[in-house]
């Protein structure tokens, strides 16, 4: 008999099929396999004790504080530990329960239904500013197009292109700068139809911009300001793009002055469904979110988000994150721009752990060998 300990990152489907299990038992043994810790804050100590009964009858547990059987304080914050089994069970269960159970019923059938999103795109960056924080990303006109063509080649699934710097402090621009700035890019990728041979996306919040990248066969409207302005809405839907909604506190100019939150997670997460609902009301059809790495946020703030992308996956969009050679790496370990790139590729692996599906990058090649690392690694 041999007898092995396997990771808790293996793809569970894959090795049950291995062992030639039937398609019913793997479904049901691979809802065994993964467990969830969900933090419920501000829970009614009633549900509390009811859940925690629940919990136990199906072989779960919640944590809960002291004096929570004695009901000593009328709220309470818990941590639910279940697989995935065990949270369908209990979706079902706390329906028929008071004190908030019935909302939290709805929650916990979200999580239960979650999957990791099984096809991953790499979004080149390519900036036609001057003052981008990374200066390999700079290009100008016919550079410009080397570069895309040199992105397409080297696998790049998305070429992003922006004319003004988002980093903190940056210097604000007019519209018509901006436009001056990326239209000789824009002229020369639709008269050499570069769109046939990838997606193009424009990294804007100004109408003026948004229309003429559109018009010169762009596809994604990739939005900082997470579709604040209504003229860019209407843009979209017209010519059926897809949109990036990002969720900043402030703008580039203020967004780093002491960035705060209550409850990080439960913020960010409100926003972008308000701007969902909002782009779904002017008939905007494909949607991808992207909770604002470094956009008004602490250290703290950017790593717990990382840590915890699975909580977007409920809004049931795709999650671009970009973390490519931001500061938040100089902070981990001391690094210049240009020696930021292994940070990059961790913090980048993790977040494909954790639920995103397309990396906004500097360095395609090195991202595209990290992912079909990543991906041999999951089966």
């Amino acid at each position: 008999m041999i007898v092995e300990k396997l990771s808790s990152e293996i793809d569970i489907k894959t090795q049950l099929k291995a062992l030639g299990v039937d398609g019913g038992g793997i479904s049901i043994l691979a809802s065994k396999a993964q467990t969830h810790i969900i933090s419920i804050k501000d829970l009614h100590v009633g549900g509390a004790n009811i859940l925690k009964q629940d919990a136990l009858s199906v072989g779960a547990d919640l944590a809960v504080p002291k004096g929570t059987v004695t009901a000593s304080t009328p709220r309470v914050d818990c941590l639910l530990i279940a697989t995935t089994r065990q949270l369908k069970i209990l979706a079902k269960k706390e329906l028929a329960q008071p004190f908030g159970l019935k909302d939290l019923a709805k929650k916990l059938g979200e999580f239960s239904k979650l999957t990791m999103p099984k096809n991953i795109e790499i979004m080149g960056i390519i900036n036609a500013n001057d003052d981008s924080f990374f200066s390999g990303s700079r290009f100008k006109d016919l550079d410009a197009i080397a570069m895309i063509e040199k992105m397409i080649a080297e696998g790049a699934d998305i070429i992003d292109i922006g004319g003004v710097s988002s980093r903190p402090n940056a210097v604000k621009v007019s519209a018509q700068e901006e436009l001056q700035r990326v239209s000789p890019i824009l002229e020369l990728i639709k008269k050499n139809k570069l769109f046939e041979k990838v997606k193009f996306s424009i990294d804007s919040y100004e109408p003026i911009v948004i229309k003429k990248a559109l018009e010169s066969g762009f596809s994604i409207v990739n939005d900082i300001t997470g579709l604040a302005n209504d003229a860019v809405c209407e843009l979209c839907a017209k010519y059926k793009a897809t949109v990036v909604i990002m969720h900043m506190q402030g703008t580039p100019q203020t967004m780093q002055i002491n960035p705060s939150y209550t409850n990080i997670l439960t913020e960010v997460y409100s926003f972008l469904e308000e701007r969902i609902k909002k782009a779904q009301a002017f008939g905007i059809e494909d949607i991808v979110i992207d909770v604002g790495i470094g956009f008004g946020k602490r250290l703290e703030d950017n790593l717990f988000l990382i840590k915890n992308l699975e909580h977007f996956m409920t809004l049931d969009k795709p999650m671009l994150v970009g973390v490519s050679r931001k500061s938040m790496i100089d902070k981990i370990s001391t690094s210049s721009v240009e020696d930021r790139l292994a940070g990059t590729l961790a913090l980048h692996l993790e977040a494909l752990r954790n639920g995103a599906s397309i990396l906004r990058v500097h360095d395609v090649p090195e991202h595209i060998q990290a992912l079909r690392v990543f991906k041999a690694l999951s089966l």
